[in-house]
């Protein structure tokens, strides 16, 4: 078994050879990022002004949608949404923040030939949007994770995250791994070979995100010891066919063990440039109190250590009871107090490799765009500041 390493290279190096993928993390600092929510997965709780004006109103999901509006309807509405929610100036403005990280959730859908056209209902032509998107954080000089975010068969059951509102989470058998891998082996193959070079700053490619919690269940069993070294030796196989040198392989993210869903490292025998994941909403976190204190508490003491490297790659201000007397924001002091436990929760992922916040933006429901989940909200309302660094000057977990 290979030592589990980083590649660190200078921001100076990454352009040096930009036909393969440079599988570098950022240069002495913590990933500090955003996730793109809401541009290739569409999740109505999330954005529902931008829901409805699609003509998805409400409709669970993609797949109810499409399958509400009809295919040709539907590209075209899509199309209008991903042409509008992260544009140019959005990834800018990221870079501006002093974040270095966009994480972009994706379903398998995105590669068309894998969708079974006689029952399953996505929308269709994301494609170039994804390399434009690429292109312009590589150009803001942004590390991007791509993550399989909706899994075929659908890793959790009724989810829209998953791109479907499915009755059951259908993606732990054999065939449905089979359909991931071929995502994973295609994603792999356009980040390498790209002739414009669009994804020269993808660095980790995810296997699959948040799936079912319990380790013990058959299928986490499944996944863990038959999808993630399949996966893993396919992936390492098309680098191999294409003649990438290790230091530009990818990194291959899965989710940290303390997720549930058991040791993502159980059945693996190569480990280099393994990457995992952690998500740490504390709003759904057993066994704290729904009050300041006992938030502030946890947070400022939360050990984040599991398999190493770990990046928190989910997480948010959102609160157990959000207008509740002590969290509303409508509280006179809401804005100082959100401010240190944010601050709080930076410096408790930072003693990792670090974090990537849930999420860039927000549509609410009825024009509401809570900065609790949208980061670019809370940086507007002076909740976050334009630099993450300030975190450590705020003394916010003194007293705890």
């Amino acid at each position: 078994m290979k030592t589990r390493t980083l590649l660190c290279l200078a921001a100076v190096v990454l352009f040096a050879s930009l036909s393969v993928a440079s599988a570098w993390l950022p240069y002495k600092q913590p990933i500090r990022g955003v996730n793109l929510g809401g541009l290739f997965i569409v999740e109505p709780w999330l954005q529902q002004d931008e829901w409805n004006s699609m003509g998805c109103g409400s409709q669970a999901s993609e797949f109810d949608c499409v399958l509400h509006l009809g295919q040709s309807a539907a590209n075209a509405a899509f199309r209008k949404h991903w042409d509008t929610w992260i544009t140019q100036s959005d990834i800018q403005e990221i870079a501006s923040l002093g974040l270095n990280t966009i994480r972009i959730p994706l379903g398998y859908w995105i590669k068309e030939d894998l969708v079974y056209s006689d029952s399953e209902h996505f929308p269709q032509g994301a494609l170039p949007y994804l390399e434009r998107v690429c292109t312009w954080a590589r150009d803001a000089g942004l590390y991007i994770i791509l993550d399989l975010h909706g899994a075929p068969g659908a890793q959790q059951a009724q989810n829209a995250f998953t791109g479907q509102f499915a009755p059951t989470a259908g993606f732990y058998v054999s065939w449905q791994y089979e359909r991931a891998i071929q995502w994973l082996e295609w994603m792999t193959q356009i980040v390498h070979t790209n002739s414009m070079h669009a994804y020269a700053n993808v660095g980790a490619i995810e296997l699959v995100n948040e799936p079912l919690q319990n380790a013990a269940s058959s299928q986490a069993q499944s996944m863990i010891n038959s999808y993630y070294p399949n996966a893993w030796k396919r992936i390492r196989a098309v680098e191999d066919r294409l003649g990438i040198t290790p230091n530009n392989r990818l990194h291959i993210q899965m989710m940290d063990a303390r997720w549930g869903s058991g040791n993502p490292n159980q059945a693996l025998t190569d480990l280099y440039f393994a990457l995992y994941d952690d998500h740490d909403y504390v709003k759904w976190t057993p066994n704290v109190a729904a009050n300041r204190d006992a938030y502030m508490r946890f947070s400022c003491h939360d050990d984040r250590g599991g398999n190493f490297p770990v990046i928190v790659g989910e997480w948010s201000l959102s609160t157990a009871d959000e207008d509740g007397s002590q969290f509303s924001l409508s509280n006179s002091d809401a804005v100082s107090w959100y401010r240190n436990w944010w601050a709080a929760q930076v410096m408790s992922f930072e003693k990792q490799t670090g974090w990537i916040f849930w999420t860039w933006k927000v549509n609410w429901i009825g024009g509401r765009d809570d900065w609790r989940w949208g980061y670019q909200q809370a940086v507007q309302a002076g909740v976050i500041p334009k630099n993450p660094a300030e975190a450590y000057t705020y003394n916010a977990c003194n007293g705890f």
